[in-house]
């Protein structure tokens, strides 16, 4: 089959990037349709298929993959329009969600209130049961708690279940019963059983993502068949897979089985695509990068270093320690409310805000004439000059400057300013909000982000990325051509990958062979099912990478640690001991080679490698660009009244753009602020040279700017 394609459904649009045979690549945007995703999906597909002239059943019924990435069941965590969940604990232990894991912003005295928990105490049911930490049955199950149970459930119209009783890692026994029961006598509630889930030791942990797993299911179940039945319908016969939260794809049915894996699916693409842009045009095989997506409702980073991705265990829904942890491994991405749509405002004070809320797709921001009357950045961003009102998103949405200007009039009052003045403020502030919380990421992790580069993606990256690395101090920046659909463009570079985990705990001085190997066959058995689920879609290679939580004895927290294997079958302490010495040494600048080391929980990585599509090469410029308009832009720190406007399309390998500029993509717009220069690398991708590493400088600049 000739094609394949890849869609990120966001808060605001959903982006469609299709490959053809050839190695060309396509996209198509539209704005996210929140009751049936399948026609935002279509709707930007039929841009592509346009196009190419093909209709939409044609290019659909000629595609081999389609891979989807969501933000659906964030959304819905975030809306509180999840299931009516229960909880099914150990007798004793109702108050595990209503405590978390302590820790708290702000310090004892916080005035920040905790979220409720997750599930509420009517609905969470204590069973009678006890297995201790040795996995010995302390207490039998008592089944008339879990009858009663299941009839309260009954009663008060619970839609699904999570069942996480303590030290079911180690004797999943009575977790086993309740599931029979449960199938016995609610067979119609779907339900999650935490040692499955996520068998760690920390029952927060563990019980929280069992909770949002299960709330998630009858959403997501119905979710995902539609999308399933929707493209069965107009003519795609291939193989759907489903974006998962840890950067790679599963098949459909694994994700409804286990939808948790579907939060932040969508944003854990875009380093998947950073880092295929890092290799292929900077040409670094292990690259550096800061990783910027800039959609409508949020500003994304991610970090790469040396070639391999950050992740993270500590993903948290709100805010930490307040809002609700998912306890899963994803691919470490953090949100800042900064996104084209991000509402700006004048608070009490007198102080303008950008963000967090954000107008949405719906009616969105004033200038898409939906209805929307506040305003955001994506309007001020065209009051300055940066979009072009006519083309943008490749023609197919029409912007309205004046409405754009009348949004943002009573801002520019407040203030005592001109419009034009507030509308460069509030685009500052914008990117200042973002250059805080980045350097927050990197130099909490001792990263220094003057050493990286920046890959820069998201409809509405191109607006302010020469501002944010300026401050950060980072020389170059690559705007990809697929920037405007960066997490849709990884789907295409994705992988088939799931992690694997079994609980069992030993020390490296006194080893329980038998204990490890126990959960080590468990892993085995379990990669082997996902290996033999993935076969036919003919991956090229499957490759597997087993590690270990571990820690110093009396230490709270691990280092996953990664773990050699013998030629004989045997697991290598020395060298988990040396590895483990040497990541305690890099995070904590500090370690102690004397001491040996606990292992808590064993997990096994299982990668099956499908083949990639082959880009095409850009052809090479025939002359020096030629701009296709000339027109007055406000820059952050200066005003350019013959700015000359580029079409992105005309220009070809080895162009030279200098900023002043502006660079019309179909999906973004890249701003080339003074000082800048770009030039167009043979993959098409934009490589930027932002000109100043003077920080304190643009700082100057600024409170210049806006005085």
């Amino acid at each position: 089959m000739a094609f394949r394609i890849s869609v990120d459904t966001g808060g605001t649009f959903t982006d469609v990037v299709i490959t053809d045979a050839d190695g060309g690549i396509h996209i198509g945007k539209a704005l996210t349709t929140y009751q049936r995703a399948f026609d935002g999906v279509s709707t930007a597909v039929e841009q592509v298929a346009g196009r190419l002239g093909l209709s939409v059943r044609e290019l659909l019924a000629d595609t081999s993959h389609f891979a989807y990435g969501t933000t659906r069941s964030t959304n819905a965590i975030v809306e509180k329009k999840t299931a009516v969940t229960a909880l099914f604990t150990t007798a004793g232990f109702p108050d595990t969600l209503l405590l978390r894991e302590g820790g708290r912003l702000g310090g004892a005295f916080s005035p920040r209130e905790f979220e409720p928990p997750y599930v509420p105490r009517y609905l969470t049911f204590e069973i009678a049961e006890r297995i201790d930490s040795d996995g010995e049955v302390h207490l039998e199950l008592d089944e008339e708690t879990v009858i009663e149970a299941i009839r309260q459930c009954r009663e008060h119209g619970v839609e699904a279940i999570g069942v996480s009783l303590l030290w079911s890692t180690v004797n999943p026994a009575h977790e086993l019963a309740v599931d029979r029961l449960l199938a016995e006598h609610l067979p119609e509630v779907p339900r999650t059983l935490s040692h499955r889930l996520n068998p760690v030791l920390r029952e927060y942990r563990r019980t929280s993502s069992t909770v949002i797993d299960a709330s998630l299911k009858p959403l997501m179940q119905s979710f995902l068949a539609q999308l399933s039945d929707d493209l069965v319908e107009a003519g795609f016969t291939g193989r759907l897979l489903i974006s998962t939260s840890y950067g790679g794809s599963w098949p459909v049915s694994r994700m409804a089985d286990r939808p948790i894996y579907s939060v932040g699916s969508g944003p854990s693409m875009a380093p998947i695509a950073a880092l295929h842009a890092g290799r292929t045009t900077l040409g670094e095989e292990r690259p550096n990068v800061l990783v910027c997506d800039t959609g409508g409702t949020t500003f994304d980073v991610g970090l790469i270093s040396d070639g391999t991705i950050h992740f993270s265990a500590d993903t948290w829904l709100g805010q930490k320690w307040t809002g609700h942890i998912t306890g899963t491994k994803s691919v470490d991405v953090r949100s800042i409310g900064a996104g084209g749509g991000s509402i700006i405002s004048v608070d009490s004070s007198g102080l303008v805000r950008v963000g967090p809320e954000s107008a949405g797709a719906d009616p969105g921001p004033a200038c898409y004439g939906r209805g929307g009357t506040r305003p955001t950045v994506t309007d001020a961003a065209l009051v300055l000059g940066y979009f072009d009102p006519i083309g943008f998103i490749g023609g197919t949405l029409s912007l309205d400057v004046e409405a754009a200007r009348d949004a943002l009039r009573p801002v520019a009052e407040r203030l005592g300013t001109s419009i034009e003045q507030a509308a460069r403020g509030a685009l500052v502030i914008a990117s200042q909000n973002i250059v805080s919380a980045v350097r927050e990421m990197t130099i909490s992790q001792g990263i220094d982000p003057r050493d990286l580069s920046i890959i820069a993606g998201g409809g509405a990256s191109g607006v302010n990325i020469v501002q944010i690395a300026r401050e950060l101090g980072v020389a170059t920046v690559v705007l990809p051509k697929t920037a405007g659909a960066l997490s849709a463009a990884g789907a295409l570079n994705a992988d088939l990958i799931s992690d694997f985990t079994a609980s069992a705990f030993t020390t490296t001085r006194s080893f329980d062979v038998e204990a490890a190997a126990g959960a080590l066959a468990a892993l085995e058995a379990q990669a082997q099912e996902f290996i033999d689920e993935t076969a036919s879609l003919n991956p090229v290679a499957v490759r597997t990478q087993l590690s270990v939580d571990a820690r110093y004895p009396g230490q709270v927290w691990e280092l996953e640690t990664p773990v050699e294997v013998t030629d004989d079958g045997s697991i290598d302490l020395e060298a988990l001991e040396a590895a483990f010495h040497a990541q305690h040494l890099r995070v904590f600048q500090v370690n102690d080679p004397s001491q040996h080391v606990e292992c808590l929980i064993w997990k096994l990585r299982v990668t099956a490698e499908l083949d990639k599509p082959a880009p095409r090469q850009a052809p090479a410029a025939a002359g020096d660009p030629e701009p296709v308009r000339v027109r007055p832009v406000l820059f952050a720190f200066a005003d350019a009244p013959d700015t000359p406007v580029y079409d992105g399309a005309r220009l070809g390998s080895g162009s030279t753009v200098h900023g002043p500029a502006i660079i019309l993509e179909a999906t973004t717009t890249l701003v080339v602020d003074p000082g800048a220069t770009v030039v167009v690398a043979p993959t098409s991708d934009y490589i930027i040279s932002t000109g100043s590493n003077d920080t304190l400088g643009s700082f100057a600049a600024r409170e210049g700017a806006l005085a």
